[in-house]
C-alpha cells in the first residue's frame, strides 16, 4: 500500500488543449478516493496519468513517496479495473485471475493460494472452472477485480467499473466494492460519473470540472457545504432546487415566500449579499408537509402554500412537484449541469419553475391540492449569481 500525491499535475495535448490543469490532490495510504464530474472534466485523464497510460505534461506524481513520472505502468505496482471487463473469453475464471501471476512466473503453489483467497473474497469459488460467457455481468466484474486483487498492488485504480451493469446489479456491486476495499485497505482511486456512487463509496470525493479540481472533501461535507453552485447541483439526488432571491435586512425574498434568516446564516452571509440578486439553493428534503412537522421544529422555518402538480409515491417518501413564478436563471453553472444530465429545463404548463420537495411518508398530500409546506430556514444556501461561488460557506 502507498499514498498517492498529485502535485501541480497538468495534461496538455499537442494542440494546446489542457485536459487537467494544476491538479493538487493528496490521497492517503489506504484511502478510497472518488474522482467525479461530468463527461470531459478530466477525471479519467487524471486516473490514466496515475496509471502511466498518459504522459504528464507538468507537475510531479508520487506513489509511496517515489516520483514515478517517467516510470512505465508495469513499474508503478498498481492494478486497474476498467469499465469493460477485458477478460480472456477462452480462459476459465481461475486462469483469468491467475494470468498476471503466471506471467510474472510466480510459483504455482502461491498462484493457487492467491486465486483461492481472491475467489473466497469475491464469492467466486464455485465458478472457477467456468468461462466468462457463462457468467453474469456482476460475476464477470468480480473476476476482473479478482485479477487485480491477487497482485497485491500498492493501489487500485478503477475507471467506471460498474457503468455496464443494470441498475439493480450496480447497487449490489457498489456494496461489494466498498466491502472489498475496506477489507483489503488498499489505496483506491475510483472514477465515476455517477454521484450516487461517489456519495456511497468514497472516504473522500474530488469533484472535477473543465480539468480543474472544484472541491474535495467527505461525501457529507460536499453535500452540506458545497463551495459553488456547480458542486451543489452535481451532488444530491433529486438535485438541489435553485431559485432567484434577494436578501435585505436579514430577510430572503424567495419567489414563493419571505424567509427570516437565522442568526448563524446572517453572520455567514455578512453584508456581501445585502440588496443583491443572488441564487438560493434548497435541497428537496429541506421542505416538509407542514402537517407533520413537530411543534418544536416549526420555529426553525417558514410555512407557505403551494398547489402540487405531481406527487410521486416512492414508498419511504413522497416527491412533490410544485410551480413558482420566478425569473429565468441563466447562470453558466446551471446550464452546464442541465446539459450534463440531459435535462430539459422544467416548467409547468403555465411557465412556472418546477420545485421538488421530498416529504415524509406520513404526509397525506395529493396532486392538485393546495398544500401548506414548511421550509427549513437553517438549511438554505446562497450563491453569487455571476460567479456561482457560495456566499454561505466560508473559504
Amino acid at each position: 500500500m502507498a499514498d498517492i500525491v498529485l502535485d501541480q499535475i497538468t495534461k496538455r495535448y499537442p494542440d494546446g488543449y489542457e485536459a487537467v490543469k494544476n491538479l493538487n490532490l493528496d490521497i492517503a495510504d489506504g484511502e478510497f478516493m472518488i474522482l467525479v464530474g461530468p463527461s470531459g472534466c478530466g477525471k479519467s485523464t487524471a486516473l490514466n496519468m496515475i496509471a502511466g497510460l498518459e504522459d504528464i505534461s507538468e507537475g510531479e506524481l508520487r506513489i509511496g513517496g517515489e516520483v514515478v513520472n517517467k516510470k512505465a505502468p508495469r513499474e508503478r505496482d498498481i492494478a486497474m479495473v476498467f469499465q469493460s471487463y477485458a477478460l480472456y473469453p477462452h480462459m476459465t475464471v481461475r486462469d483469468n485471475i491467475a494470468f498476471a501471476l503466471e506471467l510474472a512466473k510466480v510459483p504455482k503453489e502461491e498462484v493457487d493460494r492467491k486465486v483461492k483467497e481472491a475467489a473466497e473474497t469475491l464469492d467466486l469459488k464455485d465458478h472457477l472452472d467456468r468461462k466468462p460467457a457463462n457468467l453474469s455481468g456482476g460475476q464477470r466484474q468480480r473476476v476482473a477485480m479478482g485479477r487485480a486483487i491477487v497482485r497485491n498492488p500498492k493501489a487500485f485504480l478503477m475507471d467506471e467499473p460498474l457503468s455496464n451493469l443494470d441498475a439493480k446489479l450496480r447497487v449490489q456491486m457498489r456494496a461489494e466494492v466498498a466491502r472489498i476495499q475496506h477489507r483489503l485497505n488498499t489505496t483506491t482511486v475510483y472514477v465515476t460519473h455517477d454521484q450516487t456512487e461517489a456519495m456511497t463509496l468514497g472516504d473522500r470525493v474530488a469533484v472535477m470540472r473543465h480539468g480543474v479540481l472544484e472541491q474535495v472533501g467527505s461525501p457529507m461535507e460536499l453535500y452540506n457545504h458545497p463551495n459553488s453552485l456547480f458542486v451543489a447541483g452535481f451532488i444530491g439526488s433529486p438535485g438541489m432546487n435553485f431559485l432567484p432571491a434577494t436578501i435585505e435586512n436579514g430577510i430572503a425574498h424567495l419567489p414563493m415566500v419571505d424567509v427570516t434568516l437565522p442568526q448563524d446564516l446572517r453572520q455567514r452571509l455578512g453584508r456581501q449579499a445585502d440588496g443583491r440578486k443572488v441564487i438560493a439553493g434548497i435541497r428537496p428534503e429541506n421542505f416538509e408537509d407542514a402537517a407533520v412537522v413537530p411543534r418544536e421544529s416549526r420555529d426553525r422555518g417558514t410555512t407557505f402554500r403551494a398547489r402540487l402538480d405531481l406527487v410521486e409515491a416512492m414508498g419511504a417518501e413522497y416527491y412533490a412537484h410544485f410551480g413558482v413564478r420566478a425569473e429565468h436563471l441563466d447562470a453558466a453553472d446551471l446550464e452546464e449541469l442541465r446539459h450534463d444530465q440531459d435535462d430539459v429545463e422544467e416548467t409547468t404548463d403555465t411557465g412556472d419553475e418546477v420545485v421538488v420537495a421530498r416529504l415524509d411518508p406520513a404526509s397525506h398530500v395529493r396532486a392538485g391540492e393546495l398544500t401548506e409546506l414548511w421550509l427549513d430556514a437553517t438549511k438554505l444556501h446562497f450563491f453569487d449569481a455571476e460567479s456561482g461561488t457560495s456566499l454561505t460557506e466560508r473559504p
